[in-house]
């Protein structure tokens, strides 16, 4: 059989990307970063000057961008037609452009038929807001990874003092808040949890503990789907 389509959802700041990277470097698989995608369109509306509330225009920006998601060295590059743009993507002013840019129903469109796309053939680890409700509703893992808005927010602050970045820690929990809001509010692609996702509380876990668990879920998965053949 082809390898699993594991769909980890989650808000901003619970450890998805790094908790969906580890799994698909312990199973062999692919890591497909969906937030990379709006991020990377949301920096070219910035560079170009898009208004983040012009939905048309936005949804004919992504239409005419070209994302290509490469692993490297372990970790993932990103490719904005066809410039490296790994590190101009993870500012805060492009996570919180994103976030607008993510409520789009046309760059939704977009960007879901490019993820359908890339992970259709299984083996592979995709991670995003709405993975297991909208882009794969049939992945045969579906992880809900959550946090307490305190925590989320600490670790959002330590990544950007680590980089060298000067943000203030109350700022970034006020922003994580209004993320969480953001997304759960947005008409096209609310976030929400799967009916039959597990959920997976990251708040008092370390990050291979939290790794080592799901890919234990997706072999008890793998294990059961075997037996049925």
């Amino acid at each position: 059989m082809n390898g699993l389509i594991i769909a980890i959802d989650g808000p901003v700041g619970s450890g998805k990307s790094t908790l969906a990277r580890r799994v698909a470097e312990l199973m062999g698989y692919v890591y497909i970063d969906t937030g990379a995608m709006y991020r990377s369109v949301a920096l070219k509306a910035l560079r170009r000057g898009v208004a983040l509330e012009a939905a048309d225009a936005l949804t004919a920006l992504a239409s005419d961008t070209r994302i290509d998601l490469r692993a490297r060295d372990g970790g993932q590059q990103v490719f904005l037609d066809g410039e490296d743009v790994t590190s101009a993507i993870r500012t805060p002013e492009v996570a919180q452009a994103a976030s607008k840019v993510a409520v789009v129903p046309g760059v939704r469109r977009v960007l879901v038929a490019e993820q359908r796309r890339a992970g259709g053939q299984g083996g592979v680890v995709m991670e995003g807001r709405d993975i297991g409700t909208v882009v794969f509703p049939d992945a045969e893992l579906k992880i809900f990874l959550t946090a307490s808005p305190e925590t989320r927010a600490e670790r959002r602050w330590r990544e950007h003092q680590q980089k060298g970045d000067a943000i203030d820690l109350a700022r970034t929990l006020e922003e994580i808040r209004e993320r969480d809001r953001r997304d759960r509010e947005r008409e096209d692609s609310p976030l929400v949890r799967a009916k039959d996702a597990t959920v997976v509380d990251s708040t008092a876990m370390e990050p291979e503990e939290v790794a080592r668990l799901v890919v234990m879920l997706a072999r008890e998965n793998r294990s059961a789907a075997s037996s049925k053949q």
